[in-house]
């Protein structure tokens, strides 16, 4: 069998175990809270498909997305900076470990005074919870970069900018992929949380309202459609890494055919296998100058 249907199957184990298990279970329970499989079924899809897709889906989309690229601008370009100077990191390091340490959703009501509550303070909140674990990946990926590598770029007069763009960012980019991925979930939660609080639309404001009518069943369809949007947003954001990062992965031996990478030894130009070369000897230790450059600056 394809080893990629396989894992397919695999994946899809589990979650069919629980959710028979849980049919089980539900018809026997006769629960308020937990009702049959299939009445959250029936419900899904009578507002899912597509009632409430434009009034409730689209806006929470909306806003998670806007809020999410604007961290992802605000946490990549200004950990560059702090990144590549040790004295705006050095400066910077106490306003950024007090800030991070503020939890977001206890900065609403000053959002809402601030923006009011329209979708700008929803932004904004996602914005101030998800850009952290950007910022510091991205800080962390220049501050790794190889000094080596930069040396040699300052020694040949390469432009910053292609310095940048050509050396610190692909040898950064794992990292900043990694930061990337948790802030995604970081802004889904603060996209509901934001919603539950003055809002009249969005899929935080549809949980809340079926909760507070006692609706059960049309509230679970909420909270599973969350998880379903949260699924596939990560499937979606891992697809994009394994593209961007193609060079990493099969470096580490890692890409599948999508990226065209391979454990197997590697062809010469004319067709005919040959072995991995050996690794080159470790560098031998570097010199003051680059030791003192070895903190990310360019």
């Amino acid at each position: 069998m394809n080893r990629r249907v396989l894992g397919f199957l695999l994946e899809l184990a589990l979650p069919v175990t629980v959710l028979v298990g849980y049919a089980l279970w539900a018809s026997r329970a006769q629960s308020f809270y937990f009702p049959p499989l299939d009445e959250i079924g029936r419900y899904f899809g009578e507002l899912w498909l597509f009632d409430r897709v434009g009034s409730d889906l689209v806006p929470s989309l909306t806003r998670m997305s806007a809020g999410y690229l604007a961290s992802v601008l605000v946490g990549v370009s200004v950990g560059l900076l702090l990144g590549m100077s040790r004295v705006l990191r050095t400066a910077a390091e106490p306003v950024v470990e007090f800030l991070r340490a503020l939890p977001a959703p206890a900065l609403i009501p000053f959002s809402l005074l601030l923006f009011g509550s329209g979708d700008s303070s929803k932004i904004f909140v996602i914005v101030l919870g998800a850009v952290w674990p950007i910022l510091l990946n991205t800080i962390d990926g220049v501050r790794g970069v190889d000094s080596q590598q930069l040396d040699m770029a300052r020694a040949y007069r390469i432009p910053l900018a292609a310095r940048v763009w050509r050396i610190i960012l692909p040898a950064a980019g794992p990292r900043i992929f990694a930061g990337m991925r948790t802030s995604l979930a970081i802004a889904i939660i603060l996209m509901v949380v934001s919603e539950m609080v003055a809002s009249s639309n969005g899929l935080g404001y549809f949980v809340l309202e079926q909760q507070r009518s006692f609706a059960i069943p049309e509230m679970w369809t909420g909270i599973i459609l969350l998880g379903v949007l949260g699924y596939v947003l990560n499937w979606l954001f891992l697809r994009l890494e394994r593209r961007v990062l193609a060079w990493h992965f099969g470096l580490k031996g890692l890409a599948g055919p999508a990226t065209g990478g391979t454990r197997s030894a590697r062809r010469s130009p004319f067709g005919k296998r040959r072995p991995h070369a050996p690794a080159p000897p470790a560098p031998a230790a570097s010199s003051a100058r680059s030791s003192a450059s070895s903190d990310g600056e360019v």
